[in-house]
């Protein structure tokens, strides 16, 4: 990629829906619909500022554990979100890649047809990415990868090449931004995000802007990364 500071991978936690559905007198799926909303937009200004691939924390293995209700209301959100995805011309047109990461086998059967779905209809595709990080947990990524390598050759002695490769995803986003006020990392890429540039951002993630992604480029630029040398 030559210069350090040239971003191709985004990764990107969108916290701060429920809030912002709180904040503003509204249900909690209300929050959850705009974020969606938000989403979209968001993919359409990586590609303005020519990022070739973005990595979406959209639901954790532990976001799993919350209500019957709630569960409900997003797994909805989700399919009316996926459906609108499979029938948008324009990921056939600019040749996305559409990926997700995590356990499948934890989501509803419905919601899984149509991730699965989505990447095979898009599995041929290079120009750009789109990881969904869904049903994820980092360190569930983690142990899936040692026993996948510990299955395949157990007297090997394993590199940090092997783990890359096990991985469910083998590429590393150059920034990570977070919305939402929280400074924690959440569990989000831990392997992939060793030496990415972070950025805390205190508004709800419903009220991200496109000036919020050119500012937070505009700070990664800045910023002198030499990987600990």
């Amino acid at each position: 990629m030559g210069d350090n500071n040239q971003i191709s991978h985004i990764g990107i936690v969108i916290d701060g829906n429920r809030r912002y559905a709180k904040e503003h007198g509204l249900p909690t799926f209300k929050g959850h619909q705009k974020g969606a909303e938000k989403v979209e937009d968001f993919l359409k200004w990586c590609k303005e500022s020519n990022i070739k691939e973005v990595s979406i924390y959209c639901l954790s293995a532990e976001n799993l554990k919350r209500n019957k209700e709630a569960l409900s209301n997003l797994f909805s959100i989700f399919k009316h979100f996926f459906k609108k995805f499979i029938k948008d011309k324009k990921i056939h047109e600019d040749k996305v890649k559409i990926s997700f990461i995590g356990d499948l086998s934890l989501v509803p059967k419905d919601i899984r047809e149509l991730a699965e779905e989505m990447q095979e209809n898009t599995k041929n595709y290079n120009n750009y990415k789109i990881n969904f990080c869904f049903a994820y947990s980092g360190r569930l990524e983690l142990v899936h990868a040692f026993n996948k390598l510990r299955k395949e050759n157990p007297t090997k002695e394993i590199t940090e090449k092997d783990i890359t490769n096990a991985l469910w995803l083998k590429s590393e986003p150059q920034l990570v931004i977070r919305t939402g006020d929280a400074v924690r990392t959440s569990n989000f890429l831990p392997w992939q995000t060793t030496y990415s540039e972070w950025i805390f951002l205190n508004k709800m993630w419903p009220e991200f802007t496109k000036q919020d992604l050119i500012d937070c480029i505009e700070n990664f630029n800045s910023r002198k990364r030499n990987f600990g040398k």
